[in-house]
């Protein structure tokens, strides 16, 4: 589903990072999150793309989104 999102256990300590970089996809969302565009973290961070940063977005959102519907099962 994450063309550009890997999990390997011998890379980042097993956490989400771009494919073929050891950038975490928590640095990047919260990077964003503290106010930093997507131009910064290109100019930043050089080896990765915009699609890249999309994607850390994306799989920030699907996990979000299971935690929503962890919480709402949990309420029920």
């Amino acid at each position: 589903m994450y063309e550009r999102i890997s999990v390997n256990p011998s890379v980042c300590s097993s956490r989400a990072c771009i494919k073929g970089k050891r950038i975490p996809v928590y640095l990047i969302v919260k990077m964003l999150a503290n106010g930093d565009t997507i131009e910064d973290l290109l100019e930043d961070y050089p080896t990765i793309t915009r699609e890249d940063i999309l994607a850390c977005l994306a799989y920030a959102d699907e996990l979000a989104e299971e935690e929503n519907v962890r919480a709402g099962e949990l309420s029920e």
